[in-house]
């Protein structure tokens, strides 16, 4: 007899070369061509949350009595594989490498350019 209740595996958490606060371009997507600042990283889910891309709007009922209702806008979450780290001093999107420097520190470097992002 099986046993009725699925057993679920427990969420791994996806390394990311994205992080909070990195200036990032959309490469796909309706959004596709604008930049923005990542607000938060959802490693879990492997998607990320750009300021002023991918924005929804919410219709909110009023809750309590005289109150009006309001129509809220929020932006939701992107997979990170639809954007790119975004150079805003060459103006291009590229690829992150991961390299240790000589005192055995990660940075984070692009790779078109060359420059370090950390």
């Amino acid at each position: 007899m099986t046993n009725s209740m699925q057993k679920t595996k427990p969420a791994e958490r996806i390394k990311m070369r994205i992080r909070k606060g990195d200036t990032v371009q959309v490469i796909n997507g309706k959004d596709k061509g604008k930049t923005g600042e990542v607000l938060k990283t959802l490693p879990l889910e492997n998607r990320v949350v750009v300021k002023g891309i991918n924005v929804r709007t919410r219709h909110v009922k009023p809750t309590q009595e005289g109150e009006s209702g309001r129509i809220d806008t929020e932006e939701a979450s992107l997979h990170a594989s639809n954007v790119m780290i975004y150079s805003t001093a060459k103006k291009v999107a590229s690829r992150v490498e991961l390299i240790v420097d000589k005192d055995g520190n990660k940075k984070r470097r692009l790779k078109k350019t060359g420059e370090l992002i950390d």
